[in-house]
């Protein structure tokens, strides 16, 4: 099942949203002092592009440096990221079939707004980035 849905939110929003989080990595890249962002960006790309069968965690190391970068992150770009999903979401509410999508879209809306302190890890092991 996971499979399928994480076909279908390839089409429907994922590619576009990777797309902008790769975009966003590579700015962030450019800037040299601003790698760690993009770093965070491309995770989150891979997620956004197969989010089903995944979740994300908050890190037990994550210190003062996340919460700082963290709000860097929300003025530069994370707003924009939060600002795609809140459209695709909406966009996709529309239709019958793709609220459970939307859905998905407003709850990625999170980790697009503080990446920084967080990782993916399977659903299965929702509790493996927290030791």
């Amino acid at each position: 099942m996971k499979l399928v849905l994480n076909v279908i939110w390839l089409i429907l929003s994922g590619l576009w949203m990777a797309i902008g989080y790769v975009i966003a990595g590579i700015i962030c890249c450019v800037l040299i002092v601003t790698i760690p962002f993009g770093v965070a960006s491309f995770r989150i790309a891979g997620y956004a592009l197969w989010p089903f069968g995944r979740t994300t965690v908050e890190r037990r190391d994550a210190g003062a440096g996340s919460v700082v970068g963290n709000v860097i992150w929300v003025v530069f770009a994370g707003w924009w990221l939060a600002l795609g999903h809140i459209v695709t979401g909406a966009l996709q509410c529309v239709t019958i079939i793709g609220i459970p999508f939307g859905i998905a879209n407003f709850k990625m809306i999170p980790i697009s707004l503080l990446p920084l302190g967080r990782e993916i890890v399977p659903t299965d092991q929702p509790f493996a980035g927290r030791y």
